[in-house]
């Protein structure tokens, strides 16, 4: 974890912890190390999208400004989900993909995140570099008369490229399928229908309508009450819930009930192993994955390898060990074989197609997956404390002990990378000790955190 990097870029309440003036060091200082990095003689070439927050042009062109300023050019991509900036980064050779989005959080939040010109996300060493420059700004030089950067006329279709791409994942289409859609009044909103239409999917979209600050406002992957409820008054086969960069996607069976990334993943890794497609036999998941999945696993002969929570950190365990399917419980899905980030639409197809052929339904085909009851609870801690607070010795006591009484069950305390608070999991095979432990752990951080301020 850097000074300005999180495991997910920089993030903050937009125009106060993220301003304009930091996203325009950001812009000099990425191009600035990704020409040195690359060597290059002429001008780098960055490719910028984003989401629908009201803050997000505004930081657009505060990074616009800054990548110009130190001799590089932009083409802008609008808003596109952050799976497409990474594939079209590859596509067109771009230098760097920029992404300004915070993904789940509300719109007074904002974001960066910035892929390689591999489509991965910078490595710790680049977002380092970049850290230093721009805590010493002075040492980025400035390109002057024809050296300036410029912003580039526009030569790519974002929405039709990507849309192309992720059609071409499947075989066949997805015809006699109805599927009910919550695009979170985020970046999935310019995609999805024609998309869907590729696919010949019957759908009805709701919550597509943005207005720079009803992203994520009671609808996406993080509130499926609504999405939960339409599925079953109207009759879909199963409803799909993104996030407001559609990195990542949830889905629910056609009886409202909720299937989270482990249930999805196992039933995707189900038939690549019946296909002989799960390379290694064997997928990555992270330390929170329910212990019901990893039961599910060794039914069907697969083996999981678990990382530290964080996308980048399922990917690295990927690459590895060569393995081409991880993710997360958020919905964080990678198919390496199409991509090389977590993709929420393409989740979603993979998922539709393995339905499709089934011949079942919804929850019949997840069924399988028995997860064990698990309770999340989020503790607000200030970000000094937040990585160090469960080493105290009145938590690591509570936890100990609360941990004896689980019998097969476990707690895990961990720091968020994106914001000021740690969360708690606990899971076991009682769902009613299960709420109870956790919210007496939580009590306990929180008491001991509030006598620290």
């Amino acid at each position: 974890m850097g000074k300005y990097f999180g495991t997910d870029g920089v993030r903050g309440v937009a125009n106060v912890e993220l301003d304009a003036m930091l996203a325009f060091k950001i812009g000099a200082a990425a191009a600035y190390t990704l020409q040195k990095e690359h060597r290059r003689s002429g001008k780098a070439k960055l490719l910028i999208g984003k989401d629908t927050r009201i803050s997000s042009d505004m930081l657009e062109n505060a990074l616009v400004a800054g990548i110009c300023s130190v001799g590089a050019d932009v083409e802008l991509l609008g808003v596109i989900p952050t799976p497409a900036v990474a594939y079209l980064t590859i596509r067109h050779q771009a230098d760097a993909g920029i992404v300004i989005s915070a993904s789940h959080n509300s719109y007074e939040y904002n974001g960066i995140k910035i892929f390689a010109g591999s489509g991965y996300k910078l490595s710790d060493e680049l977002e380092a570099q970049i850290e230093t420059l721009i805590d010493d700004f002075d040492r980025v030089p400035k390109a002057s008369y024809d050296k300036l950067g410029r912003v580039l006329p526009h030569k790519i279709d974002p929405v039709v490229e990507y849309t192309d791409h992720l059609a071409g994942t499947i075989k066949g289409d997805l015809s006699g399928l109805r599927v009910a859609v919550d695009c979170a009044n985020g970046a999935s909103s310019t995609t999805i229908v024609r998309l869907l239409r590729q696919v010949e999917c019957s759908y009805e979209i709701r919550f597509r309508e943005p207005d720079g600050l009803n992203i994520n406002d009671g609808c996406g992957s993080t509130h499926l009450g609504q999405l939960k409820q339409r599925v079953k008054d109207g009759a879909f086969d199963l409803g799909i819930a993104f996030d407001g960069d559609a990195d990542r996607c949830l889905i629910v069976d056609e009886t409202g009930k909720e299937l989270d990334g482990d249930r999805i993943m196992a039933v995707c890794a189900a038939r690549m192993q019946q296909e002989g497609k799960l390379r290694g036999g064997a997928f990555v998941a992270t330390v929170l994955s329910n212990m019901g999945l990893h039961a599910y696993a060794r039914q069907k002969n697969m083996r999981i390898e678990c990382s530290n929570v964080g996308d980048r950190y399922v990917l690295e365990r990927m690459l590895e060990n060569g393995y081409i399917l991880g993710g997360e419980q958020s919905g964080h899905v990678i198919f390496l074989e199409y991509a090389t980030t977590g993709d929420g639409q393409l989740t979603a197809l993979q998922f539709m197609s393995i339905l499709k052929a089934s011949g079942r339904k919804c929850s019949e085909i997840a069924a399988e997956v028995v997860s064990w009851p698990q309770v999340m609870i989020n503790v607000k801690v200030p970000n000094s404390e937040k990585y160090s607070i469960a080493e105290r010795p009145e938590i690591a006591d509570a936890i100990r002990q609360a941990e004896a009484g689980l019998g097969e069950g476990r707690i895990l305390v961990r720091p968020s990378g994106t914001e000021a608070l740690v969360r708690v999991m606990v899971e076991a095979k009682d769902a009613a000790l299960v709420d109870h432990t956790a919210k007496s752990v939580a009590a306990v951080i929180e008491h001991v955190s509030a006598a620290q301020t």
